[in-house]
């Protein structure tokens, strides 16, 4: 048989000789913390290499000097019994192989699918097991040819992915949960095998009772099939449970790649094209058309335009951009033609460095994980020695050896982890189901520790404490002059001509004040970037301007303008055949519930601090009216995420709640990362904790909802550990059969579901009244400009 292909060799950029670098490689096969710490010892183990390995990605990130080869690294963690490859880069628009429109290949979704398929099949086939084994009043003749017949698919098929892992890791001397899994089921079948063929257990009419007490032997040998379906049926459960919560983690880097343009016009001497942007290069002059996103970051050659950067750099109000300014990729034009000339594409663009950010602060490990993964490597093993153990003594003690084999796989029966993993995950579901009730969404078992941990929350302000919709915030019409609703529909007649954020907010005001009148259109149109725009609206002239010198406005006029750039929005002028007749104030107003939801977080001991990439002044104002003094305005996404590293750095324990891509790093470099559910994919994906519900109450909701979820996981954990400490010893014994030994495994498992399922009817304290149901489907995200 001919070898198939090799592999590609790694470009030779990787292996060139130089100082130390990283690299990141995909790795599968890994299915538990043993796996994860087996990686990491394997490549630990080369010189000069230090690995950290995210079982929640799929990924390890490898430092090593450039004497060590991608090739190196890759046949390394092959060795230990996994497969690695470098991450394939993302296909060109127009490949063939398209990914799924949820971002991951054609081959993982089949894989998905083919696991749902795996444990439908494996749950319809051992229900009547688990059944007829446990009732035994429903035990008709022949039951047990029947419960053989459907527990052997299951064993064999349903149980195949365990027996795989286990034997290769077996071949490269490693033990995971995945070998007491198979081990487990092997051995319950086996015997029951046994006793059906050859133990007496298929004599028809035999009946088989169920206690928790060991009952005088018959000569009969009994049968342990519900523990052969259980086994699996339970792992398999929780394993499709994790690989759910694991494919979102890969959210945050999914959005931030879907931000960016996929095509771009670019002007050549020939005329107009497009082309990929990943053909985009230095110096090429793209265009850039009302409502699409910045190709990449460059500089303005021509055209003139309002930019909405409140995804990308926090700043609340549109930015007026024209010859000579600068772009940011994956920012919206809200206003007219560009040209721009780019200045950086691929990998040095700042929407790339604030993906680089998330992906650098996801790869990181808690305190918890690597306690964890210590636990998972020691206790594997521990329970294979003290079955072999138990094993050796009785066969060395003279006993019958039915009676040594016996005592042996109840050990490995009643050491299966099904208590110990569904400890975390049941109670977590019925935690994040109720919590979803109420507008919580919850990543995992670790976001909620350390939701319950912080002591500093950072905020952001546009669309987190402010609603992230531009509106008029104020309208002053002066002393003896035109009605202040009359001069707001005069301004928003001429403002129909512009595709300014500032003019849809006027726009959409006039709308609510006159409902049912419709605005006729406006004749005569002009604008003038920076300044305003124009028009002749009822045969008046109309102008909307900026303020300028605030001597000659009449009263009360320039105390309107004083009044709203104080308060951090944007003052224009109403100017109605000349005579100046009414400020109208833009602005992007605070959420009603801002001020009670801080005072909520200090009542629970937490130190608020605004972060915001608005203006100073827009900063002090949201804080004044809060009552935050600490400030940090200005701040780009490099800033915040320093900024939480400093925090960190004192000794705080950080959470971050923001709603834009400005915010991912942050969230993600965070003890604790919470996203407004109104906000971008990006910073979704990079936070533990996602508010749907538009209620910054909320926060403080969660914090209860972590101790309380908290207090119950560490109950299942103590019951899971205690009934292994009190089992263990009594099957070693012989005072426990395997059957019995299950019987006790689907007790503790029942008894860790109960427990967990009372977090179903948990209500949130701090009289925050009856909790509003979000919508079902998660908002989309949306463009803002507007803001802080």
């Amino acid at each position: 048989m001919t070898a198939g292909p090799r592999p590609e060799t790694p470009s030779p950029h990787l292996t060139e000789p130089g100082p130390a670098r990283t690299t990141t490689l995909t790795v599968g096969g890994m299915t538990c913390a043993a796996c994860v710490g087996r990686v990491e010892k394997k490549l630990g183990r080369l010189d000069g290499v230090a690995a950290s390995v995210n079982l929640a990605t799929g990924r390890a990130t490898v430092s090593h000097p450039a004497t060590v080869s991608v090739a190196d690294l890759v046949t390394t963690v092959e060795a230990a019994g996994f497969t690695a490859q470098l991450p394939e880069p993302a296909p060109a628009p127009d490949a063939e192989d398209r990914p799924t429109p949820a971002g991951r290949p054609v081959d993982q979704d089949d894989g998905a699918r083919a696991e749902r398929h795996r444990l439908l099949v494996t749950t319809l086939l051992s229900l009547p097991v688990l059944v007829l084994s446990m009732v035994p009043g429903w035990q008709f003749r022949d039951w047990q040819w029947l419960c053989f017949v459907l527990a052997a698919p299951v064993a064999v098929w349903g149980a195949a992915p365990f027996h795989a892992r286990a034997l290769r890791g077996l071949r490269h001397g490693a033990a995971t949960m995945d070998t007491l899994v198979s081990l487990g089921v092997v051995a319950s079948f086996t015997w029951s095998a046994y006793a059906l063929f050859f133990g007496g257990a298929g004599a028809p009419g035999m009946t088989m009772g169920f206690s928790l007490l060991p009952a005088a032997g018959d000569g009969t040998a009994h049968l342990y099939l519900e523990a052969a379906v259980g086994v699996p049926l339970f792992v398999l459960a929780g394993r499709r449970m994790e690989a759910r919560a694991r494919h979102g983690t890969g959210a945050a880097l999914r959005a931030l790649a879907e931000l960016a343009a996929k095509d771009v016009a670019v002007r050549t001497a020939d005329g107009e094209r497009r082309i990929a942007v990943d053909r985009l290069r230095v110096g090429d002059r793209f265009l850039v058309r009302p409502g699409e996103r910045v190709a990449t970051d460059g500089t303005v050659v021509e055209g003139s335009s309002a930019l909405d950067l409140s995804l990308i750099s926090g700043e609340s109000r549109p930015v007026e951009v024209g010859p000579g300014a600068a772009a940011v990729g994956g920012a919206v034009n809200s206003g007219g033609l560009l040209e721009v000339r780019a200045d950086a594409v691929g990998a040095d663009t700042q929407l790339a460095r604030i993906t680089r950010l998330v992906e650098d602060a996801q790869t990181g490990k808690t305190k918890v994980q690597r306690l964890a993964d210590a636990v998972a490597a020691v206790f594997v093993p521990a329970v294979l020695t003290v079955s072999v153990s138990v094993l050796g003594f009785w066969l060395g003690a003279g006993a019958d050896p039915q009676a040594a084999v016996t005592a042996a796989v109840a050990v490995l029966v009643v050491a299966c982890p099904c208590a110990l993993g569904l400890a975390t995950p049941t109670a977590l579901l019925a935690a994040t189901g109720r919590g979803a009730q109420l507008g919580i969404l919850v990543r995992g078992p670790e976001a909620l520790e350390r939701l319950r941990r912080i002591d500093t929350v950072v905020l952001d302000k546009t669309g987190t404490l402010t609603t992230g919709r531009m509106g008029v915030t104020a309208l002053t019409a002066r002393s003896g002059g035109l009605d202040a609703v009359e001069a707001l529909r005069l301004a928003a007649i001429v403002e129909q001509g512009s595709e300014h954020p500032l003019a849809r907010a006027i726009v959409a005001s006039a709308a609510e004040k006159l409902p049912g009148q419709p605005l006729p259109p406006v004749t005569d149109f002009g604008a003038t970037p920076g300044y305003g725009v124009h028009g002749t609206a009822d045969r008046h002239r109309v102008e909307v301007i900026r303020p300028g010198d605030l001597t000659g406005l009449p009263a009360p006029l320039p105390d309107a303008v004083h009044t709203a750039e104080t308060a951090g929005h944007t003052a224009v002028l109403v100017v109605v055949d000349g005579t100046p007749e009414a400020v109208i104030a833009v602005g992007d107003a605070l959420r009603p519930d801002s001020y009670r939801a801080v005072d909520h977080l200090r009542r629970l001991g937490l130190r608020p601090v605004l972060a915001t990439g608005d203006r100073a002044a827009t900063a002090r104002a949201v804080a004044g009216h809060l009552a935050i003094t600490e400030i940090h305005a200005g701040a780009r996404p490099e800033d915040k995420a320093a900024l939480v590293t400093t925090l960190k750095e004192q000794g705080g324990r950080v959470a971050v709640v923001g709603d834009g891509v400005n915010d991912a790093a942050a969230l993600a470099l965070a003890d604790l990362g919470i996203a407004m559910g109104s906000g971008t994919d990006a910073a979704i994906g990079a936070a533990d904790v996602t508010l749907v519900r538009e209620d910054l109450q909320a926060i403080a909701d969660a914090v209860r909802l972590a101790r309380r979820t908290l207090g119950t996981i560490r109950t299942n954990l103590v019951w899971a550990f205690g009934y292994n400490l009190v089992t263990v010893p009594l099957a070693s014994v012989g005072l426990l059969s395997p059957m019995v030994a299950a019987a006790a495994m689907s007790a503790s498992s029942l008894l860790v579901v109960g427990n967990s399922l009372r977090l179903r009817g948990w209500r949130p304290g701090g009289g925050g009244g009856p909790a509003r149901r979000p919508h079902s489907r998660r908002p989309q995200p949306r463009p803002r400009g507007e803001t802080s």
